[in-house]
């Protein structure tokens, strides 16, 4: 629908129903509601675990190395919790030891 524009879900301001950025805080899905990277299956802040596919939904910053939950940011240092593949350059959130599109091996760890 034209002009129908939505509160981003990280600062609350409107931006376009299908924006892939916030204009005014610079994050990125601002309008999607955060999905289970394995799955893709709705998840909210603070869960456990999906209730879909029951991945754990923490994980330890790559960053700082505290533990936060598994959404787009980290709660402690506010590092974004996607990596690129060093191979392939495909963005994904950095869990296990091999990237998803090309199952190369991530020696040394997920860079973000």
């Amino acid at each position: 629908m034209v002009g129908y524009k939505k509160p981003c879900r990280h600062c609350g301001e409107l931006v376009e129903n299908d924006a892939n950025t916030c204009p005014w805080c610079g994050k990125p899905s601002p309008t999607d509601s955060l999905r289970c990277p394995k799955c893709r299956s709705p998840i909210q802040t603070g869960q456990r675990a999906c209730a879909h596919c029951g991945l754990e939904l923490k994980m330890d910053c790559p960053r700082c190395g505290k533990a936060t939950f598994l959404g787009d940011f980290c709660e402690s240092c506010g590092a974004r919790l996607m990596a690129k593949c060093p191979k392939c350059g495909a963005e994904q959130v950095p869990l296990g030891e091999r990237c998803a599109s090309c199952d190369k091996k991530i020696k040394g760890g997920w860079k973000i």
